[in-house]
């Protein structure tokens, strides 16, 4: 099956162009707009802006063991309705994916209900160094230094020091100083106020906990890659980056601060905590001038009911997966980005930073995984037409100015005009360690 895409502007590594695309089988085979290839359909994208499937590398999608919450299938739907067409999937499942049996458990899990491709990191533990040494088949290692979910905290010194200087695949991590954290709740004592989350999770145990992390891989010369960045002090960190460090934001620390409290209350409650305007404007500014690379959800649903719970009984963690394209084409529609920006966030700089083979651009050879985005197209979050499994949004009743109107993965259809459209399966995402990172390809 051969595919033309014409009259759409594809954002190009080097730029927006009206090119055709034309798609062959999982590929993409020809960038021409002179091209005399034949073709079995064409698709005329007049209006439209054809860029690559945005690559989440920080989504929590909750199987096996917490499906409940969310599951694969509803996940992976939701990643195709948001132009999201490759996922990289965290540790904190039940069980807690730390061996590479358990990883490649998921795997299988994966093509048997995923419509989107798929990764899955293994999680660091203090005693599971001869597995992480050994561990194929993954984007890296991810690390808790502080006890965000479940059992995964790794703050002993000297375990962090074997792992980033004994292990080989790229790391990441979730920093925030588990002492500091403790000091902070124990000093406020008992309380009810989900306010009270960023001052227990304050700018002081994410800062701690990023420099103790930068340290350890510039030291070992190990690539490591700092998640959900939520603080100014964070970015001017990650300004010296060693050929080593990357760094990423979330929307919920771009477009929410601790003043949405009183608004939204603990449905907003996250790990690490928001934090203040001064810190989204801080967190914008390093994505635009470049000391954060990438732009990924931390997509971490809980039901309604969970999210209800007073706090500090309610779960930390809300979906985004759906919705994140869109805020982003939202601020492009604003003015305060560019789609190329967005896509160099979301796609490329992802892509990069895991070696993910094929994907990110579009260029001849990569992988067909494409979005066509309305960059005029208004439409407003409502909870009931989530697919997430968990069925809300915290941006419920927003209104948006652009947004993804048909997904493509390996060449494959798999949503058009708001609706899921096939149900054949993603693949499993490949890497190519030996490349190095973000900074050994930087464009």
């Amino acid at each position: 099956m051969r595919t033309r895409i014409k009259n759409a502007k594809v954002v190009l590594p080097d730029g927006v162009a009206e090119i055709d695309v034309v798609v062959e089988g999982t590929k993409i085979a020809d960038i021409d707009s002179a091209s005399q290839l034949a073709v079995d359909e064409t698709i005329d994208a007049r209006g439209l802006h054809l860029i690559p499937g945005v690559i989440d590398d920080q989504v929590h999608f909750r199987e096996p063991g917490l499906t409940h919450k969310e599951d694969l299938a509803h996940a992976s739907r939701a990643c195709a309705k948001g132009g999201v067409t490759t996922f990289l999937e965290m540790p904190n499942t039940v069980p807690n994916a730390i061996t590479q049996q358990l990883v490649e458990d998921k795997l299988r899990l994966a093509a048997a209900s995923s419509i989107v491709n798929y990764g899955f990191y293994i999680g660091a533990t203090p005693d599971n160094l001869d597995e992480l040494k050994r561990a194929t088949r993954t984007p890296g290692i991810k690390i808790f230094i502080g006890s965000s979910t479940g059992d995964l905290l790794v703050d002993d010194q000297n375990a962090l020091e074997r792992i980033f200087a004994e292990t080989t695949l790229p790391l990441t991590a979730h920093c925030e100083d588990e002492a500091t954290v403790r000091a902070n709740r124990d000093r406020i004592g008992e309380t009810s106020d989900v306010a009270d989350h960023s001052r227990i999770r304050d700018h002081e145990a994410a800062i701690i906990a990023t420099k103790r992390a930068m340290d350890l891989a510039v030291r070992h010369k190990h690539r490591f890659h700092v998640l959900h960045v939520s603080t100014a002090g964070e970015c001017e960190l990650l300004a010296n980056h060693h050929r080593l460090l990357t760094g990423e934001a979330c929307p919920h620390h771009l477009f929410f601060s601790i003043d949405d409290y009183e608004r939204l209350g603990t449905l907003i409650q996250m790990n690490p905590s928001l934090k203040t305007r001064d810190d989204n404007a801080a967190v914008w500014q390093a994505l635009l001038d470049g000391r954060l690379q990438v732009i990924a959800t931390d997509h971490a649903p809980h039901t309604l009911d969970e999210k209800r719970k007073p706090y500090p009984q309610s779960p930390s963690g809300l979906p985004a997966v759906e919705n994140s394209l869109a805020l982003l084409l939202n601020e492009v529609h604003q003015g305060r980005c560019t789609i190329e920006q967005v896509v160099h966030w979301m796609c490329d700089a992802p892509a990069r930073v895991w070696d993910i083979v094929n994907k990110g651009r579009i260029a001849v050879g990569y992988d067909a995984d494409l979005v066509l985005v309305d960059l005029e197209k208004q439409q407003t979050i409502r909870n009931e037409d989530q697919l997430t499994k968990c069925g809300w949004s915290p941006w419920d009743g927003v209104e948006l100015v652009g947004w993804p109107v048909r997904t493509w993965v390996m060449g494959h259809e798999v949503f058009c005009d708001g609706q899921i459209v096939a149900s054949q399966r993603g693949h499993e995402a490949l890497y190519d360690h030996a490349r190095g990172g973000y900074w050994a390809t930087e464009a």
